[in-house]
């Protein structure tokens, strides 16, 4: 068992969940950044809770915000982590585009002030950057470290700022950093505006007798859809590397918004063809055509590699979503969703 400390930021995130679930696993004490809200935001580490009076609780979450540089140096100074997480975003590419401004402040500069932060505090951690394969934009699947990036939308461009302004800070400063370019990657604790989980969640409604349509955008986009939990494993690997570095973690696979949508309708008995209505403000105002990872650097060097594909991911998350307590409809009206 581990006696490491990190910080996560992002822990109430689908990703941040697991890799908090992951590492108390492996016994490191875990801090957690959350934004404050007059709602309670922290549904998906709920089960990991631990009484912070208690002493020796292994979970401790911290109020903060990415656009306050001092508070994250505050935090940083007095967590004092071996290894810190950098997950936190405006993470939705469709949203991106409404907000722009905002996204470019949290998911590019919010980078920047956190390794600022650690920069001028002078700890000798370990930083890990979700990167994204969005930034790949058009480039040519499939796609790998050495391959060029061509963002499509400002959710990507802020990514490739804050890729670059990761090296730099290994580069110029030292800093023990790397960058994880994710491939799409999912799972049950998925966030409901996203397409996948807005999928399997209507499937299953479906099914249900609960909700009739569902309404989407393009349906020809394809993506390299991987399982969460994995993902998660690859980024503690990176950290354990003696050098760092940057490394694509992906399946390797390409499956359109029509697969999945098959293979969730069908896995829940139905036709999905006969419940899908478009709706053409959930176009992006330039799209992503293809995005097909090459893992096989994190392979070599980290010994991961993805089991989990995208058919089975589908049976995993309608599953879910069909033991699930049935609820009122979601299905949201906003463009973003």
């Amino acid at each position: 068992m581990s006696d490491k400390t990190a910080l996560i930021t992002g822990i109430t995130g689908q990703d941040g969940s697991y890799l908090a679930e992951l590492l108390l696993s492996k016994g490191y004490l875990v801090h957690g950044l959350i934004r404050r809200s007059s709602t309670f935001t922290t549904q998906r580490i709920d089960h990991l809770y631990e009484d912070p009076h208690e002493s020796d609780a292994r979970l401790r979450l911290h109020y903060g915000d990415l656009a306050d540089g001092s508070r994250i140096a505050a935090l940083l100074e007095s967590i004092q982590p071996d290894e810190v997480y950098h997950l936190a975003a405006q993470s939705h590419v469709r949203v991106s585009f409404d907000e722009p401004e905002f996204t470019g402040t949290t998911t590019g500069l919010g980078t920047t002030r956190l390794l600022e932060a650690i920069r001028m505090t002078g700890l000798p951690c370990r930083f890990y950057q979700a990167s994204s394969s969005e930034m790949f934009g058009t480039t040519a699947p499939p796609q790998s470290e050495s391959s060029i990036f061509h963002p499509r939308s400002p959710y990507a461009a802020a990514k490739v700022y804050a890729y670059w302004i990761t090296r730099n800070y290994r580069e110029a400063y030292g800093v023990h950093a790397v960058n994880g370019i994710l491939f799409n990657h999912e799972s049950p604790r998925r966030g409901e505006t996203f397409v996948t989980r807005k999928i399997a969640h209507a499937a299953a409604r479906i099914a249900r007798g609960e909700q009739d349509a569902l309404h989407l955008g393009n349906l020809e986009a394809r993506r390299d859809w991987g399982y969460a939990p994995e993902y998660v494993d690859a980024m503690w690997r990176m950290l354990q590397q003696d050098e760092p570095g940057d490394y694509v973690v992906a399946t390797g696979t390409s499956y359109s918004v029509r697969d999945f949508l098959g293979f969730c309708f069908e896995h829940a008995g139905l036709d999905w063809e006969k419940h899908i209505r478009f709706d053409e403000r959930y176009l992006r105002p330039s799209e992503v055509p293809d995005l097909v990872g090459d893992a096989s650097k994190a392979e070599r060097e980290l010994g991961w590699k993805a089991t989990v594909h995208a058919p089975e991911l589908a049976r995993i998350m309608v599953d879910a979503e069909l033991a699930a307590v049935p609820a009122p409809a979601r299905e949201r009206s906003l463009t973003g969703a």
